[in-house]
C-alpha cells in the first residue's frame, strides 16, 4: 500500500531567518581557508562555497571502533562505518574477542558439523575483512598485510591492514568469548570486570599470526586497550552501550554481556588514555545493541539494502570457496538470518543523541556550544553574531558521558546537564548539573544530582539524557528515563538543593525525553514508546508536570527534539520510522498533538532533527548534515559529523569527527 502523503509547510508562512556568519572553530591557532571544514568531506550537493575560520590542524579525523565480537560493527554501527570507509580518512576496527561461538560454522539447518573454535574463529575473521575490503575497495578478495604486534598487556595480538587503504585497519585481541548472551560464564570479558576469574584466556584464531596463547588481567586487558588507543591516536571512538538495561519481562541483560563488558573495558581505558599528555583530543558515540531491534526501524530502504549487501558478505552467503581457507570465508551462522533480529535496518546511539546543546547567551546575538571531549566538557563562545567562535576551553570535571542538553535561566545564565560515569569502587552513573555564576560567567562545578537508579546490579545504570524545565524563578526540574522505562523527576528548592528523584509516571520509555516551555512559560516533557510519544504538562506558573497524556502520534524512530511555536505553543521534531523523513506534531496548552506535518523532500538519515528561525537541520542518508526551510527544499554537504545537530539564533552546528565546531548559516 503506498504511504499517504501528509500536509506539507507550503500551507504554513514562516518568516525568513536572519543571515549569520559561517565559521568552523576550535582551539588552536586559526588559519583562513575556503569550502569545506573537514577533510573528511561528503561530496555536496548546490552548497555555494562559502569563507570558514577553521584551525591549523595536528591532526586529521581518526576513528577507532571497540566491539567484543566481529560482526557487532556490521550490525550497530553500520552505516556509520561505511561512512567513515567511504571519507578517506582512518578507521580502526577493534575486535575485543574471537567470537568463536561453539566452534561450528553453519546454519542451523545444515549439517551439524565438527566444533573448531580456531576454525570458526578464523572464518569470522575472514568475513570481517572481506566486508571491509568490499565497502572500500569494491572488492571483497582486496588482500591485506597480516602481522603480529605487542601489547601493552604483555602480549601479543593480531593487526591487519588493507594494501590497497592502509588507513584501514583491524586489530584482534583474541580474547576468548562468553559463549552465551546472557547465561553464567565466569570465563568471559563479566566474569574478569566483576573478579570472578582472575585471568581469561586467549582463543587464537587458526590462521593469526600470533601464535602463541596467553591470558589478560583485568588490568591487563584495560592497558592493552589504552595502549591500542594510543597507537592510532583517534579523535571519534565508536563503542557499544555499557549500560543496556535489562529486559522488562524476564529482568535479564537487555544486550550480549560481551558487548556491554566490553564497552566496559573500553570506557576504563578511555579514562585513562584522557590523562596522557600530547595526545589528540577525542570525543566518544555509543550504539545501541539488540534492543534496537524491538524499535522501529530507522533506515531507509536503499541504506538498509546497502547494509544487508555488507552482511551477506560476512555472512559467506554465496558459500563459494573464493578465499581459499579451510576455516571457511564467512560466518555461516549468520547467513542462516543476515538481518539479525531487525538489527540490519535500524542504528541508534545509546548517548550523545541530543539537539540541544547550543543555547543563546544573556547579550543579543550570544551563543555557547557545548561537548563532551576526553571524558570532560568542552565550552564554545561567541560574544555576538558578527564575533568569531573562541574555544574549546575543556572545564574541570572528568567522566562525563557522551552529549549534554543545556537551558538558559531567565537571567540569562546558562545550565549545562549531563550524565557522569564513575569507574571507581564499583560503577555508577549519576545526573550532574554546571550552572555559570553570572551571565557571561565562567561555568560552576558540577554538582550532582544523584540518580534514579538504586545500583548497578539492579538496572545497569541504565539511565538516559537528562532534559529540563526552568520555571519563572529560575528554577529548574530535571527530568530523566530510568531503567524501569519510566519517567523520574528532581526538582530544585528554592535555597538551591535538589529534591530526591521521584517517579514521574509513564511506561515503556524509550531514548532520551525533551523538554520545552512556550512563549507564556507553559512547560512539556516529551518522550517516546515503541509505539508513539507520551506527554507531561506543566502550568506558565510552574510546580510539577502532569501527566503522562497519550499524543495520539504515530510511531517514531525514538529520537525527539522540540522548540517553542508561536505564541501559545511548542512543536515536537521526530522521524517517520523506514524512510526517515523529517515530521513535527504543534501542542498549545494540553499534551494532545496537532495533525503531523512533514518537511517534503525525503531526507532519509537519522537522529533528531534541529530547529530554529522557520528552518531545520539533519542528519541526511550519506552521514553529512542536511538543511531545509520548513517548507522543504533539502541541501547536504559538508563532513560526517557526531551525534546531531543544534540549532540557535541564525544557524546551526555540528561536531566534526575531527573536534571542531562548524557553525552554518541558515540559507536564504
Amino acid at each position: 500500500m503506498p504511504r499517504r502523503a501528509l500536509p506539507s509547510y507550503r500551507r504554513a508562512l514562516f518568516l525568513a531567518a536572519p543571515l549569520a556568519v559561517l565559521a568552523g572553530i576550535t582551539g588552536g591557532t586559526l588559519a583562513l581557508t575556503t569550502g569545506p571544514s573537514d577533510a573528511s568531506d561528503v561530496p555536496s550537493r548546490g552548497v555555494p562555497e562559502s569563507q570558514a575560520v577553521k584551525p591549523v590542524r595536528t591532526q586529521d579525523a581518526a576513528v577507532l571502533q571497540v566491539m567484543a565480537h566481529p560482526d557487532d560493527d556490521l550490525f550497530f554501527m553500520n552505516p556509520d562505518t561505511s561512512q567513515s570507509i567511504a571519507s578517506g580518512r582512518s578507521l580502526t576496527s577493534v575486535y575485543l574477542t574471537a567470537g568463536e561461538s561453539d566452534g561450528r560454522n553453519a546454519r542451523k539447518q545444515d549439517p551439524r558439523p565438527r566444533a573448531d573454535k580456531a576454525a570458526y574463529a578464523e572464518a569470522r575473521q575472514n568475513g570481517i575483512r572481506a566486508a571491509y575490503a568490499e565497502m572500500a575497495t569494491g572488492n571483497r578478495t582486496s588482500p591485506w598485510d597480516r602481522t603480529s604486534i605487542t601489547t601493552a598487556g604483555g602480549a601479543r595480538a593480531e593487526l591487519d591492514t588493507l594494501r590497497a587503504k592502509p588507513q584501514i585497519a583491524l586489530v584482534w585481541l583474541q580474547l576468548r568469548e562468553a559463549g552465551s548472551i546472557t547465561g553464567d560464564r565466569p570465563h568471559s570479558l563479566r566474569g574478569l570486570w566483576d573478579g570472578r576469574v582472575e585471568r581469561l584466556e586467549s582463543q587464537l584464531a587458526a590462521g593469526s599470526p600470533v601464535r602463541d596463547g596467553f591470558a589478560y588481567t583485568r588490568e591487563e586487558t584495560v592497558a592493552t586497550i589504552e595502549g591500542i588507543l594510543d597507537r592510532f591516536r583517534p579523535t571519534f571512538v565508536r563503542l557499544m552501550d555499557p549500560t543496556p538495561g535489562r529486559n522488562d519481562d524476564t529482568g535479564k541483560l537487555a544486550d550480549h554481556q560481551d558487548h556491554m563488558y566490553g564497552a566496559r573495558f573500553a570506557q576504563a581505558a578511555l579514562a585513562r588514555y584522557a590523562e596522557k599528555p600530547g595526545r589528540p583530543s577525542f570525543a566518544v558515540q555509543n550504539y545501541l545493541g539488540y534492543p534496537t531491534g524491538g524499535l522501529p526501524h530507522v533506515l531507509d530502504a536503499r541504506t538498509t539494502a546497502a547494509k544487508l549487501r555488507t552482511l551477506k558478505t560476512y555472512a559467506w552467503w554465496d558459500h563459494t570457496d573464493y578465499c581459499e581457507d579451510p576455516a571457511g570465508c564467512g560466518d555461516r551462522k549468520v547467513a542462516a538470518r543476515p538481518a539479525g533480529h531487525g538489527w540490519a535496518q535500524s542504528i541508534r546511539y545509546a548517548r550523545g543523541g541530543s539537539a540541544s546543546w547550543v543555547q543563546p547567551g544573556a547579550g543579543p546575538g550570544e551563543l555557547y556550544a557545548f561537548a563532551v571531549r576526553d571524558g570532560r566538557l568542552a565550552v564554545w563562545h561567541r560574544a555576538d553574531a558578527k564575533a568569531a567562535w573562541t574555544g574549546p576551553a575543556l572545564r574541570p570535571g572528568a567522566g562525563l558521558d557522551p552529549g549534554v542538553t543545556s537551558a538558559r535561566l531567565p537571567d540569562g545564565r546558562v545550565a549545562v546537564l549531563g550524565t557522569r560515569t564513575e569507574l571507581e569502587g564499583g560503577y555508577r552513573r549519576e545526573v550532574v548539573v554546571s550552572v555559570q555564576a553570572a551571565p557571561g560567567g565562567a561555568f560552576g562545578a558540577w554538582r550532582s544530582l544523584g540518580s534514579p537508579e538504586r545500583d548497578d546490579e539492579a538496572g545497569t545504570s541504565d539511565i538516559g539524557l537528562p532534559a529540563v524545565l526552568v520555571d519563572r524563578a529560575g528554577l529548574m526540574s530535571v527530568y530523566v528515563r530510568d531503567a524501569a522505562h519510566t519517567l523520574r523527576v528532581s526538582a530544585q528548592r528554592a535555597d538551591g538543593g535538589w529534591s530526591a528523584w521521584r517517579a514521574a509516571g509513564g511506561r515503556g520509555l524509550r531514548g532520551d525525553p525533551v523538554a520545552v516551555a512556550d512563549a507564556a512559560g507553559r512547560g512539556y516533557v516529551f518522550a517516546a514508546t515503541r509505539s508513539s510519544v507520551l506527554a507531561w504538562t506543566r502550568p506558565a506558573a510552574g510546580g510539577p508536570v502532569t501527566g503522562p497524556v497519550a499524543t495520539g502520534l504515530p510511531a517514531t524512530t525514538v529520537a525527539l527534539s522540540a522548540a517553542p511555536d508561536g505564541a501559545d505553543g511548542v512543536r515536537l521534531w521526530f522521524r517517520e520510522p523506514v524512510s526517515g523523513d523529517v515530521r513535527s506534531a504543534r501542542f498549545a496548552g494540553n499534551g494532545h498533538a496537532s495533525p503531523v506535518l512533514e518537511v517534503p523532500g525525503g531526507l532519509a538519515g537519522h537522529g533528531a532533527p534541529a530547529v530554529s528561525d522557520g528552518r531545520v537541520a539533519g542528519r541526511s542518508g550519506s552521514g553529512a548534515v542536511a538543511s531545509a526551510p520548513l517548507t522543504g527544499g533539502w541541501v547536504a554537504g559538508g563532513s560526517l559529523f557526531a551525534g546531531a545537530p543544534a540549532a540557535g539564533p541564525g544557524g546551526f552546528a555540528t561536531l566534526g569527527l575531527d573536534g571542531r565546531l562548524n557553525w552554518s548559516p541558515w540559507r536564504r
